[in-house]
């Protein structure tokens, strides 16, 4: 058994670093759309409504099937759900 570490279980999981930083990037954004939905009490059709996708989008979403979504459309999700997105690029460690 190895005793390697890992910054993060995408790091553990994916294949690649650059596999990593999507999944990471993705998990954040599907937390923060979950939050909102959660925060403002919204059933899932409110939610694909406000979030321009469909109740079963919703649906996925909030069962966390991240596979699912592109950062594209999260991007477009949380926007259209009011939020800011914001991407910091820095030097790998």
């Amino acid at each position: 058994m190895s005793n390697e570490r890992f910054t993060s279980v995408w790091d553990a999981i994916e294949d690649t670093p650059a596999e990593a930083e999507n999944m990471k990037l993705r998990s954040a954004l599907i937390m923060a759309l979950k939050e909102r939905i959660t925060r403002e009490g919204l059933s899932q059709s409110q939610a694909a409504k406000l979030f321009g996708v469909t109740q079963p989008r919703i649906s996925d979403l909030l069962r966390g099937k991240i596979n699912l979504f592109g950062l594209d459309t999260l991007v477009n999700m949380a926007v259209s759900a009011g939020l800011h997105v914001e991407l910091r690029v820095m030097e790998a460690a």
